[in-house]
């Protein structure tokens, strides 16, 4: 069966009751076109970064400002993937409630609405930060788009590799809101959440894998053996942690940081060591503890960068 051709069609079908929706359901599903979850990560990246740029807290305005900016944007690229995806997402349980697939939103409302947010965005964020961080928001959502979403996904098994740099951009962002300018410190935070992106969504994949081959998106979960994968796990886990220990001497963290980087790294690093080991003996390897796993270890970095510079040590 042609999935692209009939779950596209019904995607776009119109549901009988849509008109009949409270606007309150009609807002909700808006708001889910935007991937509310993806969403956290990006404040729990931006806005750290932007109290390591100022060296302390920067204004309300401004920290307000380019979360508004940046959820725009995030948002965006959010919507443009749903409606991209649409023929896929009614085929995998996990995103068969999607709003364009109960028809709570057309296709013709989520692309409006993505390019709505995707202006918005751009011009907002030029208007109250400055150009360069407009560029780079306008550059996320081409990456995440363009690159990720149309050329890579479905052709091949390093898609989330090179796409997930579309995730990379608030760190860049919540920088050049603040400096106006790039640095060495946000650099190697780009790197750091660039390499952390594959041991996070792999595991998610492997626990998905069937859907993935149904739906014939070649995540690297669903292609590979679960050894195969635990071992890319490791090698990606221990190279973010590596990367993220770069920032002690770059950017002068204090003890804070550094402790945190040792401790949350060397326990992400277990768990995606514990993946492996499960995997070679063939027992369940409970993929979803790295991958929850990962974004606690994210979260608590990103909350040290924030608090490593308000003290004094």
């Amino acid at each position: 069966m042609d999935i692209t051709k009939t779950a596209g069609s019904e995607a776009s079908a119109d549901v009988p009751h849509r008109s009949r929706q409270g606007f309150g359901r009609t807002v909700r599903a808006y708001v889910a076109l935007m991937k509310p979850r993806v969403l956290e990560l990006l404040l729990v990246t931006t806005v750290p970064v932007m109290i390591l740029a100022q060296g302390g807290f920067p204004t309300l305005w401004l920290v307000l400002a380019t979360v508004i900016g940046g959820t725009a944007s995030a948002g965006s690229a959010a919507a443009f993937n749903m409606y991209l995806d649409r023929d896929i997402d009614a085929h995998m349980q996990r995103t068969v409630n999607r709003p364009l697939v109960t028809g709570e939103v057309s296709p013709r409302g989520a692309l409006v609405f993505a390019w709505t947010l995707a202006v918005f965005s751009t011009v907002w964020l030029w208007l109250t930060t400055n150009w360069l961080a407009a560029t780079l928001s306008a550059s996320a959502i081409f990456f995440y788009v363009v690159i990720y979403t149309m050329i890579l996904k479905r052709r091949t098994e390093q898609n989330i590799v090179w796409g997930g740099i579309a995730g990379c951009f608030p760190v860049l962002i919540g920088w050049t809101a603040v400096t106006g300018s790039l640095a060495w410190p946000p650099v190697i935070l780009f790197v750091l959440v660039f390499l952390w992106t594959p041991p996070h969504y792999w595991p998610l994949s492997m626990k998905y894998k069937e859907q993935y081959e149904e739906v014939h998106v070649p995540m690297l979960g669903a292609t590979r053996n679960g050894s195969q994968v635990g071992l890319q796990v490791i090698l990606y886990a221990w190279a973010t942690v590596a990367c993220s220990l770069l920032l002690v001497p770059v950017a002068g963290m204090g003890a804070v940081y550094t402790v945190s980087a040792l401790v949350f790294g060397g326990w992400f690093i277990y768990e995606s060591h514990v993946l492996y080991t499960r995997a070679v003996r063939g027992t369940e390897p409970r993929p979803m503890r790295v991958f929850h796993a990962s974004i606690t270890y994210l979260t608590l970095l990103f909350v040290a960068i924030a608090i490593d510079p308000l003290l004094p040590f």
